[in-house]
């Protein structure tokens, strides 16, 4: 309290500073502590512990994406963080050209909602590899269709579930997608000021490369921002036993749907017998009646087996299984 200046003592300078006995541009300044300037535009309010910490999440949630999407998509698809950063909304919503794929997603319990932003190309490569295409993007831009709608749902609908496991550190959260909006002026959920993290993720679908971003609003995050430290992180994450490791691991597994075809065998026919094949022809395969069966997972021979039936459905008995290799 030593600095601060008596009532007398503030009369007695002003009355210099009026009567000219002192210049204020002669009064030796302090140069020990310098002024760092400080942009009430855009508050601090994620640190960098706070962002590092965001990026350990979604580190985890994109291994989950790169494990878990190749089942969808049919092929290998790479997940990685490029960056992390604090910014307000506007300058996020700023840079939206339509169409976009913006998924109003519900961060229950935690207050309001966030938002998930997917890159249109590979919205539209994704789409194209789960009706059996390639995943060509297209080459110029355009609306969704009514059922490209529906299989983006479907997919950004795996995709949010996927977040519950990696936020089990910091929060018990459901993400839950509410809609995706292709306009950007549809999907003002958010205030122009308001302070947001965002992280972004770099896709990679075969050749298609592709971004998604994650918008996380501060007051969404206000509760749980005390927890979004590595020492709360990595200490949870001790305190996780090995066994329930497993078992979590496990069940996670058990959920993945893998799909399996049996092919009986093939057979090549002219174009103009092809053209002319009617119900109740029959068409003669390379393969004989006791001869074993291949078993795909995937595009992968994986079994060899013998056709049967079990009741009313048709079935197959699995002889052996092909290792890597043989």
């Amino acid at each position: 309290m030593g600095e601060v200046l008596s009532q007398s003592e503030i009369d007695n300078l002003l009355a210099a500073l009026s009567g000219g006995e002192l210049d204020v541009d002669q009064m030796p300044g302090d140069t020990g502590k310098k002024v760092k300037p400080y942009d009430f535009e855009r508050p601090v309010k994620f640190s960098k512990e706070h962002l590092r910490t965001l990026e350990i999440i979604y580190e985890h949630y994109g291994r989950l994406l790169s494990t878990n999407l190749p089942v969808y998509l049919r092929k290998n698809v790479q997940v990685s963080v490029t960056s992390s950063e604090a910014v307000i909304y506007s300058e996020f919503s700023n840079a939206l050209s339509n169409p976009v794929i913006l998924g109003i997603v519900n961060f229950s319990p935690l207050n309001g909602n966030i938002i998930v932003e997917l890159s249109t190309n590979l919205g539209f490569a994704m789409i194209d590899r789960m009706l059996g295409g390639q995943g060509v993007p297209l080459e110029k831009n355009r609306e969704f269709s009514e059922i490209e709608m529906i299989i983006l749902q479907k997919l950004m609908v795996v995709c949010m579930q996927l977040m519950h496991e990696p936020w089990k550190n910091v929060a018990e959260v459901d993400p839950i997608l509410e809609r995706i909006e292709t306009n950007a002026q549809f999907a003002q959920i958010i205030a122009p000021g308001d302070m947001i993290a965002l992280i972004s993720l770099n896709i990679k679908v075969g050749d298609t490369e592709g971004y998604m971003n994650i918008c996380l609003p501060f007051f969404t995050l206000e509760d749980v921002m005390d927890n979004l430290n590595t020492k709360f992180w990595y200490s949870t994450l001790q305190k996780q036993d090995c066994s329930d490791y497993e078992a979590q691991m496990e069940s996670l597994i058990k959920r993945v749907d893998i799909p399996i075809r049996a092919v009986l065998g093939s057979s090549q026919v002219s174009v103009s017998d092809f053209m002319n094949l009617q119900v109740g022809d029959i068409i003669r395969l390379n393969s004989k009646i006791d001869t074993e069966m291949n078993i795909f997972v995937g595009n992968m021979r994986k079994f060899t087996a013998l056709p049967g039936s079990v009741k009313e459905n048709y079935a197959v008995r699995v002889t052996s299984v092909i290792r890597e290799g043989d």
